[in-house]
């Protein structure tokens, strides 16, 4: 079991302690044996404390004083989070932890997303399942992200757990809508159905019509790719009156986007469908309709979808801009000429996600105007490396001057300079996530041709508060000294592309003493650098190396001096032509070994 950036919400009920309780030596002799049962009395009291404790890491810094400690803090967690589903075995999990009602479960790693891990890898969440359905008969929420999930697996969830009410899939696949058919009918009391980004199989079953529910807050189902059932969607929006967030897909047109937000102007999270006049049906909608459906939606804080946008459906959510905090423009092929007049709007916003077609213009505009925005994401149109990017220094040291609040930022461009990156480090010094993402391989400054060790080494020097981090472009060892030297927060590092020798994955793993999850793909770290961190491995959640310069010989060393660390060689091919070479590297921490499910193409050491 690990831990994640994120707190987890925990609690419990604990018999209450009393005063009387606790019996004094005074009146009685003066060699009186203790009071019968006091270490209960004292497990009664911690159970007291603990359910007060929401954050897990402090949970887990409880359940490290002393065995009583343990079981207390055990007995009183209400959720459970694991951050890799091979770390402990489903079986240890369910006998330590009796009374959980909340479970977040994560597979994959995260190179899963670029199809770095190979098809079949494995993750699977029946093990999980088949040991929950006897242990919790009473869970209520389940998370489950980079998952295989199956229809069977949701089929017995959705009939294993009577009060079973929240249900989240992220990044999983293996599933359909024959699946999604059975926790509709069958969760009589579920409140979320929040699908994201999986890989959903298209089946021909009417899924939206199931639902049993009337208690639905929360139903998000963008990454469906196939048709629903417009009426059973309308119906069951009109008679969910606590539901916030709603979500669709590109198959709703505005024209029936217009008649569910009629059905629901309590909602708070919108996310659009086809945002065009073409295809989906519902009928022809004039701009001034949708507008008045959005004048009647004043609840809305946050927007997203706008696929398949129509530039000229975009002044019809000018009425709800002001109250947005949130604006999820990653789908929309949008210009800066076509944001200024929406972003101008926005002043209370403190999310944005967007793609590079706005260019440095529109980032100019988003500068200008929202001075409170925390978390900022710009993506590219076209991720290959020989893209013409829209977004550049500029962009970013706009953004930096303008809102100086920011927290965390991730950003794709072609371009970029070190004395940008450090105008950055010298503006929002509140950084948590500072995630730069040069696309094509050893991009230097564009200006002076320099490595852009400096501008890397700004932000681990002023942002006091990095936890996370990425790193791209021509990088030397030197950008590493200065993540080890200052990089004392950091939890997460991502390298793509970067380092001239083992002497940077040395300067890192000897230096950043909380470091948990460590990404390199395609740098020239082999097996020095790689037993440079076997002081460390214990104390993370993983390593991922892809195409660097590991060899098997290097790897086996470290399942050698490290045996509870359990150490995977993934091949692409079983008959690879350097059986030496290591091609990707997947190193965690488990209490429960090697595991047994590994396909042939895993080796694990």
């Amino acid at each position: 079991m690990s831990e994640d950036e994120e707190d987890e919400r925990g609690g419990g009920e604990g018999k209450r302690w009393s005063p009387d309780l606790i019996g004094g030596r005074e009146g009685g002799s003066g060699g009186a044996d203790p009071p019968p049962l006091s270490d209960q009395v004292l497990e009664n009291v911690l159970e007291n404390v603990l359910q007060f404790l929401d954050s897990r890491r402090d949970r887990n810094a409880a359940s490290l004083v002393c065995r009583s400690w343990c079981r207390a803090e055990a007995q009183t967690r209400r959720d459970l989070f694991i951050g890799n589903c091979y770390a402990v075995s489903p079986a240890r999990a369910v006998e330590r932890f009796r009374r959980v009602r909340a479970l977040v479960l994560k597979g994959k790693p995260r190179f899963a997303d670029f199809s770095l891990v190979p098809p079949r890898w494995g993750a699977g969440f029946y093990p999980w399942l088949a040991a929950l359905v006897p242990a919790y008969p009473w869970l209520e929420r389940l998370c489950l992200k980079r998952m295989f999930v199956s229809d069977d697996d949701l089929s017995l969830l959705a009939k294993s757990f009577p009060s079973f009410r929240d249900l989240t899939l992220i990044c999983c696949e293996g599933f359909g809508t024959a699946g999604l058919a059975a926790i509709a009918e069958h969760c009589r009391h579920l409140r979320v159905l929040d699908l994201i980004e999986n890989d959903v199989e298209e089946e021909m079953v009417d899924w939206v019509s199931r639902f049993s529910t009337t208690s639905l807050e929360s139903l998000v189902f963008d990454c469906v790719g196939c048709a629903v059932n417009l009426d059973a969607l309308e119906a069951l929006v009109a008679r969910s009156p606590s539901l916030r967030r709603l979500r669709v897909n590109q198959h709703i047109s505005v024209g029936h986007l217009r008649r569910l937000m009629a059905r629901a102007p309590q909602l708070t999270h919108l996310g659009t469908g086809s945002f065009g006049d073409g295809g989906g049906g519902g009928g022809e909608v004039e701009v001034a309709d949708l507008r008045a459906a959005f004048a009647a939606s004043m609840s809305l804080e946050c927007l997203s979808g706008f696929r398949d946008l129509a530039s000229e459906y975009l002044p019809a959510i000018y009425p709800v801009c002001a109250n947005l905090t949130s604006l999820n423009l990653s789908f929309a092929d949008i210009t800066a000429e076509q944001l200024r007049p929406v972003i101008i709007r926005c002043h209370n916003l403190q999310t944005f996600w967007v793609l590079d077609t706005v260019g440095d213009e529109g980032l100019l505009a988003v500068a200008a105007t929202c001075k409170d925005l925390r978390e900022l994401r710009v993506f590219p149109l076209d991720a290959s490396e020989d893209s013409e990017g829209s977004v550049s220094d500029v962009g970013l040291v706009a953004i930096s001057q303008g809102c100086r609040n920011l927290r965390s930022i991730l950003y794709f461009c072609q371009r970029m300079t070190n004395a940008a990156v450090a105008t950055m480090s010298e503006n929002c010094q509140e950084l948590f996530v500072f995630r730069l993402c040069i696309m094509g391989r050893h991009r230097p400054d564009h200006l002076t041709r320099e490595p852009m060790d400096e501008g890397f080494g700004a932000i681990v020097m002023n942002c006091k508060k990095l936890t996370r981090l990425a790193v791209s472009g021509l990088l030397t060892d030197k950008a590493f000294g200065y993540i080890g030297k200052y990089g004392k927060l950091l939890r997460t590092l991502s390298v793509a592309f970067a380092g001239n020798s083992d002497l940077a994955l040395r300067y890192v793993l000897e230096g950043c003493p909380k470091l948990q999850k460590l990404e390199i793909r395609d740098s020239p770290f082999g097996d020095a650098g790689l037993l440079s961190g076997i002081h460390h491995y214990y104390n993370m959640r993983f390593l991922w190396m892809n195409s660097c310069k590991l060899s098997i010989r290097g790897c086996k060393e470290v399942a050698r001096r490290l045996p509870h660390l359990v150490v995977e060689v993934i091949r692409d091919k079983l008959e690879e032509d350097d059986v030496e070479a290591v091609e990707k590297l997947y190193m965690y921490r488990s209490l429960a070994g090697r595991r047994d499910d590994a396909p042939p193409f895993v080796e694990i050491l």
